[in-house]
């Protein structure tokens, strides 16, 4: 069912400081900030010849971003994203099989304009799934 590894999203205190580090610092390529008021956060895709990591910088005091980092002040890894082909077929499947999603349920769109959704971390060895329609 689930498709490649779209991307790893890292939580960070200090975006300006995350994004020198990699661009600077590992040499990689670094999209400009996008800010995703839906989502309550400002994201920055690094871009590997492989998949892409996703940095997360809280837009907004009710940012899901800002409980993430006020737990963990040094950032950390928030979340690992899928592709899957068809993202409400996938939905029903794992609902079926007792997996939890996330908010209400229906898919919304991502930062790259697609279909998303997010499954609970405690039905996946405690790490937070997104799955993006491909």
């Amino acid at each position: 069912m689930i498709g490649r590894l779209n991307h790893v999203a890292i939580a960070v205190p200090d975006l300006a400081a995350a994004v020198a580090q990699y661009r600077d610092t590992l040499g990689a390529s670094v999209r400009p900030p996008q800010d995703e008021p839906d989502h309550g956060v400002t994201v920055v895709f690094i871009d590997l010849p492989n998949t892409k990591v996703e940095l997360l910088h809280p837009l907004g005091d009710n940012s899901p971003i800002r409980g993430f980092l006020d737990k963990n002040p040094s950032g950390g890894i928030h979340h690992i994203c899928y592709e899957v082909d068809d993202i409400l077929a996938a939905r029903d499947r794992l609902k079926a099989q007792g997996a939890r999603v996330l908010g209400d349920g229906e898919p919304k769109i991502g930062a790259h304009g697609k279909p998303v959704l997010f499954l609970h971390p405690k039905d996946f060895t405690g790490t937070l799934v997104e799955l993006e329609q491909a």
